[in-house]
């Protein structure tokens, strides 16, 4: 008898958890699907350089726009992540060794690509002393010493319970560091179980600390279930561990095993939060229904510089 080993599920530690309805997405958050030709060249350029990128492995809404203009999100550090966040779209188990080659294959990647600016993500690795810093600053110093001229942009894990461990990412210099609070304090508990708001906010304030001339940025979703008013108090919350840049935007549910949406925010919504942030002295914001941390980053960074030089001359 031919027995088939049933397949791996995605999402182990949801498969107990009850179905809930995709709800039908509005009029201002559906997009067309882009497959271009240099959508497919990133593609098997990320498959011949044994590379994961976010941008698939988290099912972004973004990836045809990205990929065609030959713009990639790595991810590092595997395929699979230490937590089981209710919105993330990532596989949860136990990850792979860490491959000590895959600094140099990013690096090489962003030369093949070109890119004048990069992002690098990871998958949370709890299992590891660290929590996976020096190899985030072993890519960055790769990608450096291949791209002279790339500026680095990392989004990294909490490094939760690994100490100082995120001073191995600062010493790196990356030109941002990105680490995402992605939702109000309340709902931390349901969404984003195995980590710890203020945990968050301290790293951020860290970066800052250890270097002040480094761009920090955090992101959010909305659509969980939180309030405007625990929305604006996040945006407090940030600018006192001085954040420099913020990224809103509309969660959308990947699975009927996540954490359903609560609402869809309107544009109008949207504008208002950019307004608040502004107001409340980030140097950038983007917040829009389709808003991604990595989305435009290249943009956002030009923005920022110039934001900061603007803000340097002012005072003199």
């Amino acid at each position: 008898m031919n027995i088939q080993t049933p397949p791996r599920l995605r999402h182990p530690e949801k498969a107990h958890k009850p179905d809930s309805v995709i709800a039908r997405k509005p009029r201002w958050i559906r997009k067309k699907r882009i497959e271009s030709a240099e959508y497919y060249e990133t593609r098997r350029l990320m498959r011949d350089k044994k590379l994961s990128t976010v941008c698939e492995e988290a099912a972004c809404p973004n990836i045809g726009e990205c990929f065609s203009h030959q713009h990639a999100t790595m991810m590092i550090m595997g395929e699979t992540c230490t937590r089981g966040c209710s919105f993330c779209n990532v596989t949860t188990g136990k990850p792979d060794a860490l491959d000590m080659f895959e600094p140099g294959r990013v690096a090489q990647a962003v030369n093949k690509l070109g890119l004048r600016h990069v992002v690098i993500t990871s998958v949370d690795r709890d299992d590891l002393a660290d929590g996976g810093a020096e190899h985030i600053a072993q890519t960055i110093r790769a990608v450096r010493h291949q791209n002279p001229g790339t500026t680095v942009e990392v989004l990294t894990p909490d490094f939760l319970g690994k100490g100082s461990a995120g001073e191995a990412v600062f010493e790196a210099a990356p030109d941002v560091f990105n680490h995402n609070l992605e939702t109000v304090p309340r709902l931390y508990p349901t969404v984003r179980p195995g980590a710890r708001y203020y945990q968050s906010l301290r790293l951020l304030d860290d970066a800052k600390r250890a270097n002040p001339s480094l761009f920090t940025k955090s992101g959010l979703m909305v659509g969980l279930g939180e309030t405007m008013e625990e929305v604006r108090q996040v945006m407090d919350d940030l600018r006192a561990a001085d954040v420099d840049f913020l990224t809103v935007g509309q969660y959308l549910q990947p699975t009927p095993k996540h954490h359903p949406v609560d609402r869809f925010w309107t544009p109008e919504e949207f504008e208002t939060l950019e307004r608040a942030a502004r107001a409340k002295g980030f140097l950038g914001v983007s917040a829009t229904p389709l808003t991604r941390s990595s989305f435009h980053a290249d943009e956002d960074f030009a923005a920022l510089k110039q934001a900061r030089q603007a803000a340097l001359a002012a005072r003199a």
